[in-house]
């Protein structure tokens, strides 16, 4: 073990890794970045796209990563979700008055730019990942941000409450026939959810990621289709599901493999304790149907970054593994990330119900939502912010 010690051992290897690290050198912190092999639920090729609100991106302004990154990025000006029935909500970024809604991000950009940042970050050094045995280097604090298979979590004898939903998210890359004009679109099924996430690659006018939650007895299947099988598949399934919208649409086809991954709510028991802290999947899990994964984590990362440098301005003696320091941290975080557990938990099981008179509610309460502007923008503060 290196004699060098470190104010903090960041663990991970993804966004909210990078993201940690480079945030804690630009406060001056001296960190140790022990950077885990990364393995994507999208297999060889990262096919992922990534929604993040107005707090993430000026996360990544303060990092100086997003304007390199915004040109692998599609803004949300609009957001259309359907019912299973009647129901729908519009949200519209006019209508609250910003410049977007949010911004559809390419997951493997964004990794490799913080990726980058990091080459040339003060105080930022690479060392082994941490193993059973504990981090290869003295730090006061260790991080904890490997996602939610987090091995130093166990470790640490945290507990990881897990519900698994029995579904799978299926991801692909598409173009489509028609312009998307920034829309985003959302199709509660009942069983499946099915968004289309307006994107810039390969076109930047006509591209979508696909996020598309069913059932694990549908996802294999639908995994198992050929390409053209697959384009048939999901283009019938937004022409059943409202043939207006679908013709605005166009056909789609894919631009490239099809992947999935299981779907769960999972929520670690402790967050914090005396010398240790998880951060984003390694504390967390959400249903991806809102899009607030990588929100919560990011904003995870600006709360720990923001109370560790208070605390050192405020009470200098206190150590950065301070455990009290770090249950400010958790109180910050637990309510609004239970909050937006609860809420796509709810709507899942909601539209999850194929009772006749649960179908009618729900699709009622869309329709009531979309007439009570006080509604509409406490959900839509909650996506912009998740804070």
């Amino acid at each position: 073990m290196s004699s060098i010690k470190f104010d903090v051992c960041v663990s991970g290897s993804g966004a909210v890794a990078m993201s940690l690290a480079l945030a804690l050198s630009r406060e001056g912190w001296s960190v140790a970045w022990a950077k885990s092999p990364q393995v994507t639920p999208t297999g060889s090729h990262d096919i992922r796209t990534y929604a993040l609100n107005a707090r993430s991106i000026a996360l990544l302004e303060r990092l100086r990563v997003w304007p390199a990154l915004k040109q692998w990025a599609s803004p949300v000006l609009e957001m259309d979700i359907h019912g299973d029935q009647s129901g729908a909500l519009n949200f519209s970024a006019w209508q609250q008055k910003v410049g977007e809604l949010a911004w559809i991000v390419d997951a493997g950009a964004l990794e490799r730019l913080l990726g980058q940042a990091l080459e040339f970050a003060p105080r930022v050094e690479v060392v082994p990942p941490v193993t059973e045995k504990g981090p290869s280097v003295l730090a006061d604090l260790l991080a904890v941000c490997e996602g939610k298979q987090s091995t130093t979590r166990a470790a640490l004898g945290v507990e990881f409450t897990r519900h698994d939903y029995g579904h799978w998210g299926v991801a692909a890359r598409l173009r489509a026939t028609e312009p998307h004009h920034g829309v985003a679109r959302q199709w509660f099924r009942s069983p499946d959810i099915l968004a289309l996430l307006p994107f810039n690659d390969p076109d930047p006018l006509s591209s979508y990621g696909l996020v598309w939650s069913v059932p694990k007895a549908r996802a294999e299947q639908l995994l198992a289709l050929n390409p053209q099988d697959f384009e048939r598949a999901l283009n019938e399934a937004i022409q059943q599901s409202d043939a207006d919208v679908a013709a605005r649409v166009g056909r789609l086809s894919l631009t490239s493999e099809v992947a999935g991954w299981p779907l769960a709510l999972a929520r670690a028991t402790r967050w914090a304790g005396a010398g240790w802290v998880l951060v984003g999947d390694a504390a967390h899990q959400v249903h991806p149907l809102s899009g607030q994964g990588l929100n919560l984590g990011l904003a995870d990362v600006d709360t720990l970054v923001t109370v560790l440098t208070d605390s050192r301005q405020q009470e200098p003696w206190r150590l950065p593994g301070d455990e009290r320091t770090l249950q400010r941290y958790v109180r910050q975080r637990q309510w609004p990330t239970q909050t937006m557990q609860g809420l796509t938990d709810g709507l899942l099981k909601l539209f999850a119900d194929e009772h006749g008179p649960v179908k009618d509610l729900r699709n009622l309460g869309m329709s009531v939502v979309q007439r009570l502007g006080p509604v509409k923008q406490w959900l839509v503060n909650r996506a912009l912010d998740a804070s």
